[in-house]
């Protein structure tokens, strides 16, 4: 069985840098790519960056040139560097993969899709 558990979040000022880890226990299916999303309140879930089957990464635009996302060798673990941290990046953030035949809370972004998050980390900037 997957498991999905991120850390890292917690509240920085503007201007700061903060980084993300999501330890992923279980066997990832090797069409899946990894994501990270992040959902403020009041706000639907936002995918910000993926690493596709080939190694691609892609990101939002609201985040391009500022967030970094990797994996380690093993896709263990997911990263992801945040720089330049603004008030707007205020939300929970969530690491995501795709479970063939899981029918629930799908979502298509970044050219990949994905239907299975963890828990979620908190990250506040304030000013």
């Amino acid at each position: 069985q997957v498991q999905l558990v991120e850390s890292g979040g917690g509240s920085v000022q503007s201007g700061a840098s903060l980084g993300l880890s999501c330890a992923i226990t279980g066997s990832i299916d090797s069409r899946s790519c990894m994501a990270w999303f992040r959902q403020a309140p009041g706000k639907g879930r936002e995918g910000v960056a993926t690493i596709d089957t080939d190694g691609t990464k892609r990101y939002s635009d609201s985040v391009k040139g500022r967030f970094a996302i990797s994996q380690d060798n093993a896709k263990k673990t997911l990263y992801l560097q945040m720089n330049s941290l603004n008030i707007e990046d205020t939300a929970m953030y969530f690491c995501a993969v795709y479970i063939p035949g899981l029918d629930e809370d799908w979502h298509y972004t970044l050219n990949c899709q994905f239907n299975y998050y963890g828990q979620g980390t908190q990250v506040t900037v304030s000013s």
